[in-house]
């Protein structure tokens, strides 16, 4: 059973590291759909930490460790996620990446005249169940609130992308997993994976600053 929020392009993916599996010589292929216990074998780059905290604290670890995108989704449904029936999952860009952005986008997120584009971007970065780094690594995309993403396995070293190694981690709209942490409180489960980027489509900053009202066409 492929875990629904997991896109259909696993299949793509797939088919696409047979290929390149081939070209580099490589004797044995892993397939997307094999154990998580044999796919990393490998040394993997994501860090798992099962914290005692209840889903219920999420919006307090969130404030304190990735501040800047507590405050993006606190404006944008933070209470819908958190009591999501089953679970969430929440992928957040850390400071680094809010960072990176550059004074003017930071600042584009925070204007209401971008209030639309704002809340899209920050449901990209969302799932109303949990999908754990194991899932993540066994895709080839995910299904979030703002719509599909694609999922690829990060690789070191080779040359143009051919001939490298799998490294272990992950990275979405090619923004890679840091760590992931799951919560539990006995009903439900949460997983926040820590990235180092945003993984919405570069495409919807070309929507800020247009000075739309909010709701407006």
């Amino acid at each position: 059973t492929i875990h629904p929020s997991i896109s259909k392009s696993t299949m793509v993916s797939s088919a696409r590291s047979l290929c390149i599996s081939y070209l580099v010589g490589i004797a044995t292929v892993s397939s997307a759909f094999q154990s998580s216990h044999i796919l990393h074998t490998q040394s993997s780059t994501v860090q798992k930490s099962h914290l005692s905290n209840s889903a219920s604290d999420v919006e307090e670890y969130l404030a304190a460790n990735y501040p800047s995108c507590s405050n993006l989704l606190s404006n944008n449904g933070m209470k819908k996620i958190i009591k999501a029936e089953v679970g969430f999952t929440i992928f957040a860009p850390n400071e680094a990446a809010f960072a990176a952005l550059g004074e003017k986008k930071q600042n584009s997120l925070g204007d209401v005249r971008n209030s639309e584009v704002t809340e899209k971007i920050a449901l990209y970065h969302v799932i109303l169940e949990p999908v754990t780094a194991d899932q993540l690594f066994n895709s080839g995309g995910i299904v979030t609130e703002g719509g599909d993403v694609i999922a690829e396995r990060s690789v070191s070293g080779g040359f143009f992308g051919v001939g490298g190694k799998e490294d272990g981690g992950v990275t979405l709209n090619g923004a890679k997993v840091v760590k992931s942490l799951e919560f539990a409180d006995g009903t439900k489960n949460g997983v926040i994976h820590e990235m180092d980027g945003f993984i919405s489509p570069s495409t919807m900053w070309r929507y800020v600053d247009q000075l739309r009202i909010p709701g407006s066409n």
